[in-house]
């Protein structure tokens, strides 16, 4: 992706910041500038909270050209709690024990590098968010 498309796209990338059609309120990720639902082009900019439930996964542990250093890594898709679902990288968890139905929450991460112009890229990810370590950092 060209460094200009990509500083064009940095709202959505770096806020989860989708729309809402103003007539009946069907909420869109990424963002859209038609509602599917009642054909309205009446959409204003909606911000997500960011958490959400991973639906669908998978580890991919032979990676395509340019990943091959992130081996193995969880790609998922996450239902937000406001409807939306999107496809995304799981980060900061143990694949080994991401299931259907586990917690996440939006996390700002580094997506790439272009060695050519030397820019680095950050986007979301979403992090495993697991109920009994909240417990055990109100024990301690």
């Amino acid at each position: 992706m060209s460094v200009a498309r990509f500083w064009r796209k940095q709202p959505s990338r770096y806020n989860l910041i989708g729309t809402q059609c103003s007539k009946c309120k069907s909420l869109y990720f990424p963002p859209r500038e038609l509602c599917r639902k009642c054909k309205s082009s009446k959409l204003a900019p909606h911000q997500f909270k960011g958490a959400g439930k991973i639906v669908s996964y998978t580890v991919i542990r032979v990676p395509p050209t340019g990943f091959e250093l992130l081996t193995p890594y969880v790609i998922a898709i996450v239902q937000l709690e406001e409807g939306p679902r999107l496809t995304t990288q799981i980060a900061d968890c143990d694949i080994e024990k991401v299931s259907i139905g586990d917690k996440v929450q939006l996390a700002f991460r580094k997506i790439s590098e272009d060695g050519k112009t030397g820019a680095i890229y950050y986007g979301y990810k979403f992090k495993c968010v697991h109920p009994h370590l909240k417990e055990m950092q109100k024990k301690s």
